[in-house]
């Protein structure tokens, strides 16, 4: 995920407080204006869906904690890259990895790769669906080898495997929906600037592969009705609150599926409170730079004002993931995405 002090830019006292927030990247320019008008939502009736396997869904995030962790120009990064890929293809998504070059906060180049799958390429009405798949490359929030990285099964691995879950799950029903959707496994989200860091402060050095992506779609004039982003989705007592980014841009969105987490009895997870402040996510660059109203599901503990305990530690292991986690984001995305008519 991403450093831990830039939410709020002009309240000087809660920055102080999110010292150890999202990410240290002041928002880009955008293309699009939030919107912040009220939104009335219509009553949601669930709709019948294939069954999310979290069995599955964990083990698709071992796979990946099996590689070690996934750090730009390394060996694990490129094995990893070759199975995500490999795996979409496999459950019958088109598949296309985007490859570049970007510069991290210390200067230097990253070899990074966003893998993109894409299910029923030729229908217009589309969801975006996305994940990092990269890990931290230290443990600067840890009291010990913090200049090694962490296995990131939490912060990287969680949100690709419910993905990939949900990919395997409908390439495999009769129960077709009435979408096509669009994977993005983005690279690079996790390479910011430590906050302990002697560098001056730089903008935007999270998020490198869905800054790129989001200024070079995939496809010429790409678009999709709505994004959802998910990050650091699978550990045991995880909550996700509303976080300002996403009901600055997708207000209609994040009602709807904290509504639908609600009538499925997920509401312990998904809870109805707003977040303080603004996470600098992979979402906020699909919404300013992309245009496409992206919603962000994020474990953030708003009495701690903090991520997990684990987060940017050794910590962030197979251990602290947890199968009743993943069932409950992957059954509510599903229910997102049989929602459209």
């Amino acid at each position: 995920m991403k450093e831990l002090f830039g939410f709020m830019k002009n309240n000087w006292w809660i920055i102080i407080l999110l010292l150890f927030s999202a990410c240290d990247s002041e928002q880009e320019e955008t293309t699009t204006t939030p919107n912040t008008k009220p939104v009335a939502l219509e009553v949601i009736s669930l709709k019948e869906t294939p069954a999310f396997d979290e069995e599955q869904a964990y083990q698709f995030i071992q796979a990946q904690v099996d590689f070690g962790p996934r750090i730009p120009n390394t060996e694990t990064h490129i094995k990893c890259a070759a199975y995500l890929a490999k795996t979409l293809a496999n459950l019958g998504l088109d598949t296309i990895v985007q490859r570049t070059n970007v510069i991290a906060f210390n200067g230097k180049s990253l070899s990074i790769q966003n893998i993109i799958g894409q299910y029923n390429p030729d229908a217009i009405n589309r969801i975006l669906l996305c994940a990092h798949w990269d890990s931290r490359p230290f443990a600067d929030r840890d009291t010990k080898k913090q200049a090694k990285p962490i296995d990131g099964a939490n912060d990287g691995a969680s949100g690709v495997g419910v993905l990939l879950e949900i990919a395997r799950t409908i390439s495999q029903s009769e129960l077709t929906p009435n979408t096509g959707f669009d994977i993005i496994f983005f690279d690079a989200e996790d390479y910011g600037q430590p906050s302990n860091t002697m560098i001056a402060s730089q903008n935007n050095t999270w998020c490198l592969g869905s800054q790129y992506w989001a200024r070079n779609k995939h496809r010429l004039g790409y678009s999709a009705k709505y994004g959802i982003l998910l990050d650091m989705v699978g550990a045991k007592g995880a909550v996700f609150p509303k976080d300002g980014v996403s009901m600055s841009y997708a207000p209609q969105f994040v009602n709807q599926m904290w509504e639908i987490a609600a009538k499925m009895g997920y509401s312990n997870y998904f809870i109805n409170q707003k977040m303080p402040g603004q996470i600098t996510d992979d979402h906020l660059y699909i919404n300013a730079i992309a245009g496409i109203p992206c919603l962000d599901v994020i474990h953030y503990d708003i009495d701690r004002m903090d991520f997990g305990y684990f987060h940017h530690t050794h910590k962030d292991n197979i251990e602290i993931i947890d199968k009743g986690t993943l069932r409950a984001v992957g059954e509510t995305v599903l229910q997102m995405i049989y929602q459209e008519n």
